[in-house]
């Protein structure tokens, strides 16, 4: 009997304490309970801690206290100046009504989905007040902030609060952005045409200047080397004057002499002359004299005898030169 007894006693406390288990329930820092009696809620617990309940006839329902993610998938929409855009949007909100959250959404994935719903016509409503070129620019936060406080204010009936929502992309079609992107790509392409352009017009007119720059000081340059070239002339051929007014018979064999120089030139000169001619009296005669010429006798008649008489010089002595104008 005492075996009996002992096994029943031990078979109490084990039916005891999942009574007692299933009797309490604990709610941690990171959620918040609500308890159901045959699905009608009873009460609210937000605060972390260990809760009691009436064992297999209460439930729980857990619900996060965190902010949670509303994401919501890119929607097309149309601006003031009637031009389409693609918005991506997402959103932070977190539960602060349990009861009126089960009672409104019954779970996170319903509540969710009304929200995206909300979201979206927020966001329709709030860009199509707005232009393209303001939406994309300066006026995306004015955006945000109208589009969060539209959300929230719904999100207030299901017992959420909407702390923020962004916009993660706010563009045009794609099929629209290629055609801008070609527009960018051929205004781009024209103006770098154009300041080739202009740097080709002004390469030349560079070019221009510096050719006729370049030009000045060549003919300046041309007109001082000539005015220095006529002085040295004009000098030359003054101490050419005085030296043939000093002693004309030397000037006259230091002419000669440089004749015979540029004459004789090794390898260059071919000369058919006869050498009793004037050009070679120095040669023959140190004094200068021209060798007598002899005269022609047909055949068979004897040559007259005729008194030598002297030739006259070949070269004879040069004019003092004028000296030469300057330019």
């Amino acid at each position: 009997m005492s075996r009996i007894f002992g096994g029943l006693g031990l078979v109490v406390v084990i039916i005891v304490a999942i009574v007692a288990y299933s009797g309490l329930f604990i709610v941690d820092q990171t959620h918040q309970a609500l308890v159901l009696r045959f699905g009608n809620p009873v009460r609210v617990a937000t605060e972390p801690g260990i809760y009691a309940k009436v064992p297999f006839i209460d439930n729980v329902v857990m619900l996060d206290k965190r902010l949670l993610d509303l994401d919501s998938p890119p929607i097309e929409v149309i601006a003031r100046d009637r031009k389409r855009l693609v918005m991506d949007a997402f959103g932070r909100y977190k539960i602060i009504d349990p009861l009126l959250f089960y009672q409104a959404a019954g779970s996170i994935p319903v509540a969710e989905s009304r929200l995206a719903v909300i979201l979206n016509s927020a966001i329709r409503g709030a860009a199509g007040q707005m232009d393209f070129s303001n939406i994309v620019r300066e006026g995306r936060a004015p955006l945000m902030s109208q589009i969060t406080d539209q959300v929230n204010r719904e999100g207030r009936r299901l017992g959420v609060d909407v702390v923020d929502v962004r916009i993660r992309r706010a563009d045009l079609p794609p099929e629209n952005s290629q055609a801008v992107y070609q527009r960018m790509q051929t205004e781009r392409q024209r103006e770098a045409t154009d300041i080739r352009a202009q740097g080709e017009q002004a390469a030349k007119t560079i070019r221009a200047q510096a050719d006729r720059q370049a030009t000045v000081i060549v003919a300046e340059a041309n007109q001082q080397a000539d005015e220095i070239k006529g002085d040295g002339d004009a000098e030359r051929n003054r101490v050419f004057a005085a030296a043939f007014e000093q002693d004309p018979d030397f000037f006259s064999f230091y002419r000669s002499m440089q004749a015979y120089q540029d004459g004789m030139k090794p390898g260059t000169t071919r000369m058919v002359i006869s050498p009793t001619s004037p050009f070679f009296r120095y040669l023959t005669d140190p004094s200068g004299n021209a060798l007598p010429v002899p005269e022609r006798t047909t055949p068979g008649t004897p040559a007259a005898a005729a008194p030598a008489k002297p030739a006259a010089p070949a070269v004879a002595p040069p004019a003092a030169p004028a000296p030469a104008a300057t330019p």
